[in-house]
């Protein structure tokens, strides 16, 4: 029997078969479900309005029943664009969700370097090089090539989990950033920072100049803070005029220097660190050069709502890596 409840499960639906949407056509899903339940029975009493109010109010009641499943419907905005979106995403770190991907446990553990690499990135760089990345299967103990690799890497930027720019450096995506929040703030509490204005993990914009000041902003937050003032809102130094506007800092791609890529090993400073390290070496160089391919499992099998016809802005469907274990940039 058609109920109410339908338009949360209809809504679902759609999400797994997009993973992440902007809030626009967030609305317009919702929308559609509500209508495609009143279409089933029109007896029944639907409401729907697209305020802004309603939709927060729809959220709640949907986290509230994905709760006992340790998913959630959340929210952030893109880093470049300022764009509010919204995914699905599960909040539950054990081995039971770390199945619930179609990536090999060899590609899982080149990820977990690769975000490591990106995370320890200097200067607030979060990025790392193509060729920087490729050299990190020579410290893992896998038989994964850099063929092999460079194939991986590839379908990561295809499936959303990283970013890949016009220099063939590769950082964190908006998707990434909402699946792994937890994971990288448990891991990497040192290295990651959040916006001063909208409170999110910031990877991409301004910082202020003035020595230890934790004042962090994305351009888009930074666009609408500076139009109402000029001052930093943590330290109070002047940002009017173009010299001082200048002398603010880049987060993210700006802020790399040529010959700063580190590997794991340089990042890492502790003594036993260095000893594994060594034993890591030693066991690469045993392994010969050409090894056997890895093997892929089956596609997801999430299914889309029959009803919906609404054009797609995303469409994802790899579930998160595990989260990698932690190491801290060398200071």
């Amino acid at each position: 029997m058609v109920s109410s409840n339908d338009v949360q499960r209809l809504f679902l639906q759609s999400m797994l078969s997009r993973r992440m949407v902007s809030y626009n056509l967030a609305l317009k899903l919702w929308e559609k479900c509500v209508e495609a339940v009143r279409a089933a029975d029109e007896t029944l009493d639907v409401p729907f309005e697209g305020s802004r109010d309603s939709w927060n109010s729809f959220v709640t009641r949907l986290n509230d029943t994905l709760d006992p499943l340790n998913l959630e419907l959340a929210h952030s905005h893109d880093e470049s664009t300022g764009k509010e979106m919204f995914a699905l995403v599960n909040r539950k770190d054990d081995a039971i969700a770390q199945m619930a991907t179609d990536y090999t446990s060899v590609e899982i553990v080149y990820f977990k370097a690769v975000v490591e690499q990106i995370m320890l990135a200097p200067n607030e760089s979060y990025c790392v090089s193509s060729l920087a990345a490729l050299r990190e299967v020579n410290s893992l103990k896998t038989n994964m090539t850099k063929a092999q690799a460079e194939v991986v890497l590839g379908s990561f930027v295809t499936r959303g989990w990283l970013l890949k720019s016009k220099k063939g450096r590769y950082s964190l995506s908006i998707r990434s950033l909402m699946e792994l929040q937890d994971y990288l703030k448990n891991n990497y509490p040192e290295e990651i920072f959040e916006c001063t204005i909208c409170s999110e993990v910031i990877t991409r914009g301004i910082r202020c100049y003035s020595p230890n000041c934790q004042s962090r902003m994305h351009h888009h937050c930074y666009n609408l803070y500076k139009a109402g003032k000029h001052v930093c809102p943590t330290c109070g130094t002047s940002w009017s005029g173009e010299v001082n506007v200048k002398k603010l800092k880049p987060i993210g791609e700006g802020a790399f220097r040529e010959g700063q890529d580190l590997t794991r090993r340089q990042a890492r400073h502790t003594p036993e660190e260095d000893e594994d390290d060594e034993a890591e070496e030693e066991y690469v160089e045993e392994e010969p050069s050409q090894l056997p391919q890895t093997q892929k499992k089956g596609k997801n099998n999430a299914t889309a709502s029959e009803n919906m016809e609404v054009d797609d802005e995303e469409e994802d469907e790899a579930s998160p890596p595990p989260r990698p274990q932690r190491s801290r940039r060398a200071r």
